[in-house]
């Protein structure tokens, strides 16, 4: 499962976007592109006080390795990888994702990215709790993308009285 070519963490302790950076340059290459989400402060008119994230990690470590070797296939000039993502709480204007990719010429690593932050939010296995400020309370939020000009849903978490767990829409 590990490959020397992929930087892979989900965890509570993130790289920062500069390790990310540094892990994928390469002499080889003409390209680094990076994507780095942060958490905003507000969501229809709620202000945003943080975000919680829950995930399994081996599960979702070795999606993600999945995720790079298509990326890989896909944009077959793309030399290295770095895609992190958060566990636990993330403050307003932290980052709680990452992904960094390196090639040769900018097109493909910036294909790239885009790529994987889509199909990241769209089938690796970590939820999102938004939670606001004063009597507001918290949301566990879907994670909803455009797939082929179509919003589809994919993994989302559902809690009720009579049933935890995960329920998968499509």
């Amino acid at each position: 499962m590990s490959n020397p070519d992929y930087l892979i963490k989900v965890s509570e302790d993130l790289p920062t976007l500069e390790e990310c950076y540094a892990f994928v340059c390469d002499d080889s290459c003409g390209a680094v592109a990076t994507f780095s989400g942060t958490t905003r402060n507000n969501f229809h008119g709620k202000i945003v006080k943080k975000l919680n994230y829950e995930g399994y990690v081996p599960m979702a470590e070795k999606e993600l390795v999945k995720l790079c070797d298509e990326a890989r296939s896909k944009f077959s000039s793309i030399r290295k990888i770095a895609a992190v993502h958060i566990l636990g709480d993330c403050p307003v204007g932290q980052a709680s994702v990452i992904i960094a990719a390196s090639s040769p010429h900018r097109k493909e690593s910036m294909h790239c990215i885009e790529f994987l932050i889509d199909e990241l939010k769209a089938r690796i296995p970590i939820w999102k709790l938004e939670v606001y400020e004063g009597d507001e309370g918290s949301v566990w939020k879907e994670n909803v993308e455009w797939h082929e000009g179509k919003q589809r849903r994919v993994m989302k978490k559902v809690q009720s009285e009579d049933h935890k767990g995960l329920k998968a829409d499509s």
